[in-house]
């Protein structure tokens, strides 16, 4: 007899708000949870608003420097024409900061980190919303397999989730979401090398992950496939929590007149760097 199990919507790993049981669940055996149901349509749209009218005053030079960014971006001439994104955006977008701040949400992630958790914005920068459109005038598209540990292997800030409330679905058509499932349990070296030549602090971890278990195989270096990986897609409106352990890529729109919209942010567990650590945080470290 086939014994369903309460709460999964589909056998991706896509859970209702309220299944608190079944989402720890599956984070915990796969890394990742894609949460349905914790925002309304209306509050959604109110932050495309707030965020798009954010991201036309970046590019409008009308927000300070703070708010814009070019360290992520495979092109930063691009930024006088598009900006990919809007950094520290709960600070111009109040339905954002609601969102992060919702006590439904925060009811989550305590069941994945505990009680004691801190938003990221001190060694990160905020909320970003990102726009990762494919088309000729942006200057991003996908990045490669990393861990989020691998941007900080110095500090004690982890373990960490990370947050993405997505303003468009995903699919082949606008790019989505690679994950190898279970690899949040591997100790992942520090990047030895990564695309933008940023320097690894001589202070790093040898590995980081939620035991000591050696992955089985190397991480690949940029895009290739991977043993195991799966695609991860979300409707308009979900919130994908995935541990910062996990290895993960985005992969690049199909369609160049598509769009892929989302907020991100991430929730620590560790201890608070102390303020001459905080620059620590290696900007893309990872690939």
């Amino acid at each position: 007899m086939e014994v369903a199990i309460v709460g999964v919507l589909d056998e991706s790993g896509v859970f209702d708000a309220s299944d608190l049981n079944g989402i720890r669940w599956y984070y915990q055996m796969h890394g990742y949870a894609v949460v349905r149901g914790l925002f309304s349509d209306g509050h959604f749209a109110r932050m495309e608003s707030e965020c798009v009218a954010a991201q036309t005053r970046v590019v409008a030079g009308d927000l300070p420097e703070r708010y814009g960014s070019t360290k992520y971006i495979d092109d930063p001439a691009k930024a006088e024409k598009f900006a990919n994104y809007v950094e520290h955006v709960t600070e111009v977008a109040p339905s954002v900061h609601e969102a992060v701040t919702d006590e439904k949400l925060l009811g989550i992630l305590k069941q994945l980190l505990g009680d004691d958790l801190w938003f990221g914005d001190i060694v990160q920068s905020g909320v970003v919303y990102q726009d990762a459109r494919p088309g000729r005038e942006s200057g991003y598209t996908r990045i490669g397999w990393h861990s989020d540990w691998q941007a900080s292997p110095s500090m004690d800030i982890w373990p960490a989730t990370s947050f993405t409330l997505h303003i468009d679905e995903t699919s082949p058509c606008n790019g989505f979401l690679r994950v190898v499932p279970g690899s949040h349990l591997w100790a992942t070296p520090a990047p030895y090398r990564n695309v933008n030549n940023i320097a690894v602090p001589d202070t790093a971890r040898p590995a980081g992950g939620r035991t000591l278990t050696p992955p089985p195989f190397p991480m690949p270096l940029a895009f290739e496939k991977v043993r195991g990986e799966v695609a991860v897609y979300a409707e308009r409106g979900d919130v994908l929590l995935h541990d910062c352990y996990l290895w993960h890529s985005a992969t690049r729109a199909t369609d160049d007149h598509a769009t892929r919209r989302h907020l991100r942010g991430s929730y620590f567990a560790g201890a608070k760097p102390t303020p001459e650590h905080e620059s620590e945080f290696i900007k893309n470290a990872a690939r």
